[in-house]
């Protein structure tokens, strides 16, 4: 591995995030111009161009035939997105979650993460999966903007509020210059997605280390950067519900967008490593899941819980990395991990549970 390839990695990232911001700024001024509400860029345009670094980079992979890279991208960006992100963003400052997503949003995210599971189970994501896959972002986006339209207008002020900021400086520019922010920002997604997948593989030859591993980590954290920045910036902001739905409309879209599309484009489809379902699917089943019994703690992510999701994320790399280097201490370090996690999403639930039948007996007596 040579200095040249870590320059190479850095800058690949480097490309990633400013053509993630150029095609999210540039897509959002056009919107506006087209007099599409705020809530519906935030939903969409937002949400899904933070994905776009994913997008980019699983495709480049499976075109170029490396299924681990394209793959492991999207399922560790789906774990980085909820236990470090959004654990990140609750440590900054409590997260407050709306009914919808804990109603909603979370549980069609668990369907459709065990949905990919169920593909996975031959090894390999095919075309068809993948067109199966692609038409679920399609309806789910069309869900979204037609039940955007009732949602409460403090939501709508918050979305208004955060696209607002997004666009300014670029919604004043000409159309023509906002097209060429939305061009501007493909390419060098383009580019940056080719420099990170190639240093990423030679990285991985170099280590020792497999692609999926990779894949699971840099690649997978180099492409979340503007989901990172995205949401705790709106942590900061106090812009309670945008910061927890980036991550969950994200994360939908990685599955069903990123992880079809890539499916679509390769001849062969996305081949699934057996490590991967025995581990790294449910390690990003399990994270979803546990979102449930958190939010329903008081519908929100307390600063404790976001510690603890960032524990978990920590946790999850230490054993990956002791893992692919077949390590001694994988035997002891296994079982404590899973311990560990055990307990803490024992106490979740418990959390969880309790903040449920505190919500019930005030819906019940409010309604007498």
């Amino acid at each position: 591995m040579s200095f040249l390839t870590i320059v190479f990695l850095v800058l690949g990232l480097a490309c990633l995030v400013a053509g993630a911001d150029l095609l999210v700024r540039g897509a959002a001024a056009i919107a506006s111009r087209l007099g599409i509400s705020p809530i519906v860029i935030g939903l969409t345009v937002v949400a899904y161009g933070t994905s776009a670094p994913e997008l980019a980079v699983s495709v480049n992979a499976s075109l170029g035939g490396n299924s681990d890279v394209a793959f492991g991208n999207v399922v560790g960006s789906n774990i980085v997105n909820i236990l470090f992100i959004l654990g990140l963003s609750a440590t900054v400052s409590a997260l407050a979650v709306t009914q919808r997503i804990v109603r909603l949003d979370v549980p069609i995210l668990i369907g459709v993460s065990f949905v990919a599971l169920f593909m996975s189970l031959d090894n390999t994501f095919g075309r068809i999966d993948g067109l199966i896959l692609v038409a679920g972002a399609i309806a789910y986006t069309w869900w979204l903007i037609k039940s955007s339209r009732n949602e409460s207008k403090a939501i709508e002020a918050e979305y208004t509020e955060a696209v607002d900021i997004l666009e300014e400086g670029v919604v004043k520019l000409p159309l023509i210059t906002q097209i060429l922010f939305v061009l501007g920002g493909l390419v060098v997604l383009v580019i940056g997605s080719q420099l990170l997948v190639n240093s990423a593989t030679e990285i991985a030859e170099s280590l020792g280390v497999s692609e999926l591993v990779i894949g699971l980590t840099i690649v997978a954290i180099g492409t979340s950067l503007p989901e990172l920045a995205t949401s705790v910036l709106a942590s900061i902001r106090g812009e309670r519900d945008i910061a927890v739905g980036n991550v969950v409309g994200s994360n939908l879209f990685n599955i069903m967008f990123v992880l079809g599309m890539s499916s679509v484009v390769s001849s062969d489809g996305v081949a699934v490593q057996d490590s991967a379902i025995r581990l790294d699917i449910p390690v990003m089943i399990a994270a979803t899941i546990v979102l449930l019994p958190i939010f329903w703690n008081g519908f929100q992510i307390k600063r404790w819980e976001g510690a603890v999701l960032m524990g978990f994320y920590v946790l999850y790399v230490v054993y990956l990395l002791l893992d692919s280097d077949d390590h001694s201490a994988i035997s002891v370090v296994g079982p404590a991990i899973f311990f560990v996690v055990c307990l803490g999403m024992l106490g979740f639930s418990v959390t969880g549970y309790q903040g449920w039948r505190q919500h019930r007996a005030t819906v019940k007596a409010q309604q007498q």
